[in-house]
């Protein structure tokens, strides 16, 4: 069969965008975390009974050791700032308006760490190691973003 056909096409495009709303759950592990945030701003993670790691977000499973993770633990609400951004450009899908930081931060009594914005802090004093609080909002609706940004510790 000949392909000749395909010289008389001319090849036409369609730009546009296509939005699709969607629902999504955290299943019970990640509802019990944000369940926590909302209700009682309370911070917790999940502990490994094999391996020891202490998981927040909390897991259900362990990726080390594949098995069932054991007891919720309480955590920060302080902790230390692992690595960072400075988010420096605008764009709609943002949580906040740039520029913003948002960076890792290792709570107190957790191994891992959480992704989650810094807030009333002078952006170029945000450094690795800087020891952080959360900061709750007063209107709580049951997502990660019931913690409205992590700000410095104020020195004693």
């Amino acid at each position: 069969m000949s392909a000749a056909w395909l010289e008389s096409v001319e090849p036409m495009v369609h730009h546009s965008r296509i939005k699709v709303p969607y629902t999504w759950s955290v299943g019970e592990t990640g509802s019990r975390f944000l369940a926590g945030i909302r209700d009682h701003k309370r911070l917790q993670g999940k502990q490994c009974e094999s391996c020891k790691t202490v998981y927040v977000p909390p897991r259900k499973m362990c990726p080390r050791c594949f098995r069932d993770t054991g007891p919720w633990v309480d955590v920060g609400p302080d902790g230390t700032l692992l690595t960072y951004t400075i988010v420096r450009y605008e764009n709609g899908l943002q949580p906040a308006r740039a520029p913003f930081a948002y960076g890792i931060i290792q709570l107190d009594g957790a191994s891992t760490g959480l992704l989650h914005l810094i807030g009333d802090v002078d952006l170029s004093s945000i450094r690795s190691g800087l020891r952080l609080t959360a900061v709750f909002k007063e209107e709580r609706t049951g997502t990660i973003l019931d913690i409205a940004h992590f700000r410095p510790v104020k020195s004693a």
